[in-house]
């Protein structure tokens, strides 16, 4: 146990040298003497008969060796840091604060309403929870969690679904009947159009046909804008046709305010996630919060299947 334990003091020392890029930085970081710091990383080339670390009078950096022994240790004391704090998760209680980010209509909606639920439950717990439909950095942005609709970019993150949602296109009666209904894709070339400006495609819509062919329609009209919520306000208006997930039109179309067209069309299903950090699940409060979202979701999604 104890050579194990040296190795990994040696293995951090390493890895915060890296980072820190010297040993005097290091040192505090770790709370240890720089001869200590210097130390174990004598002792790691020594044991390992290479050396790790490139030495000049000005800076610190790893040799090609050291670099690929550096990206495994990194993995190696993150796995560990982990058992730890699983140990810790299993003996301990949803408490404290948790930062949420999410897209503002989702929020506003099926969010958070499930959150008013979630503190209803637990009342040792807080949450700051910031709406933007913009992609934010979670570990830069100082989030546990942020709440994804669609598709996902590769990453460090780990991810877990809650939901899905279908798009639709929609448009108010008042606009239809002046306008004429659009029965083909081809047909949405003569419409106005409006267009959710954060979307990956750029100015364009991309739509499965009904013999599964991927189509792209570009959004032409007088509305371009950031927020769901504001082109459902615009659709209801009679500006143009917008295509929108579910959880944002169903109300509008249940109350006919806005008409669903070319329902012929394939469902276009798009995620909803829970992203987090590597690591971070194991925090109880976080870990529960969760596993609540994916309940919450689930029950909404069979009652409206019902």
């Amino acid at each position: 146990m104890g050579l194990i334990l040296d190795r990994l003091s040696e293995m951090e020392a390493f890895v915060t040298v890296v980072e820190q890029d010297g040993f005097t930085h290091a040192a505090k970081i770790l709370g240890i003497s720089k001869s200590a710091v210097s130390k174990h990383i004598s002792g790691l080339e020594a044991r390992l008969g290479v050396r790790l670390l490139n030495r000049t009078t000005r800076r610190i950096s790893p040799t090609e060796l050291g670099l690929s022994y550096y990206r495994r240790a990194v993995a190696v004391l993150a796995d560990a840091r982990a058992a730890d704090e699983m140990v810790t998760a299993m003996q301990d209680t949803p408490k404290g604060a948790l930062r949420i980010s999410a897209p503002v209509d989702l929020g506003r909606n099926q969010l958070s309403r499930a959150i008013s639920a979630f503190l209803q439950k637990y009342p040792d717990v807080s949450i700051n929870m910031a709406l933007d439909d913009t992609y934010v950095e979670i570990i830069a942005g100082g989030f546990d969690v942020a709440i994804r609709i669609g598709h996902l970019v590769n990453s460090s993150m780990r991810a877990r679904k809650l939901s899905e949602t279908t798009m639709h296109l929609v448009a108010s009666r008042g606009y239809l009947d002046s306008n004429n209904t659009p029965e083909t894709i081809d047909d949405l070339a003569s419409h106005h159009l409006l267009h959710y400006s954060n979307l990956s495609t750029g100015n364009s819509w991309n739509i499965t046909a009904p013999s599964g062919e991927e189509r792209q329609v570009r959004a032409v009209g007088r509305l371009t804008v950031n927020n769901g919520g504001s082109l459902l306000r615009a659709a209801e208006s009679g500006l143009g046709i917008a295509r929108l997930p579910s959880f944002i039109i169903e109300d509008a179309i249940v109350k006919g305010r806005l008409v669903p067209i070319l329902e012929n069309l394939p469902e276009q299903h798009l995620n909803i996630h829970a992203i987090y950090p590597e690591g971070k699940f194991t925090q109880p409060t976080l870990r529960v919060f969760i596993d609540f979202l994916v309940g919450y979701f689930h029950e909404l999604d069979k009652n409206h299947a019902a």
